[in-house]
């Protein structure tokens, strides 16, 4: 009875080491990552494009996208994060890429198949940083679409004061 006991009890955790060693990263932090965009000032509107130009996410900061994490068998998906606001200059920035510390779990484990195979194809033995932009005041002459000038009636050039329109 004990013999049968300790079978069983070794059975049970063999098939656990099985199970949870043949993909950890897949397993603890598999699917998108969720990347947090923020910017200062806040208020920005954003748009995430993968490396091929497509858009993929946008919205106004702070905001929390998914962003898929694989472009293929061990390779991360890289973005790049423009921002864009009025009275500021436009800011473009990558996304930074690591790998996952699940994913090292494999090895230590003997997750043969995890580490070669599964976490590689699916993506997840990437992590992708959140994303911060500052952006910059833009000069004024850039930071209104139609700047306006005010002047007296001696700096307006004379073939341009008989379009004046006389403001009561």
């Amino acid at each position: 009875m004990r013999v049968r006991l300790g079978v069983l009890v070794l059975a049970v955790a063999l098939a656990s080491m099985a199970v949870f060693s043949q993909g950890c990263a897949s397993i603890w932090a598999g699917g998108p990552a969720k990347v947090q965009i923020t910017s200062e000032p806040s208020g920005a509107a954003f748009s995430v494009y993968n490396k091929r130009h497509d858009l993929v996410a946008s919205g106004t900061t702070p905001e929390q996208v998914r962003l898929k994490k694989g472009a293929g068998y061990f390779s991360p998906q890289k973005y790049t994060v423009e921002f864009t606001k009025p009275g500021y200059r436009s800011y473009t920035i990558p996304t930074e890429n690591g790998i996952c510390g699940w994913y090292w779990g494999n090895f230590f484990i003997g997750g043969i198949l995890g580490f070669f195979i599964i976490d590689p194809l699916t993506g997840a033995m990437w992590t992708i940083d959140d994303v911060y932009g500052t952006l910059e005041a833009a000069p004024h002459s850039q930071a209104t679409e139609s700047p306006m000038e005010i002047m007296t009636i001696d700096q307006v050039p004379a073939e341009l004061r008989s379009r004046l329109v006389r403001i009561n």
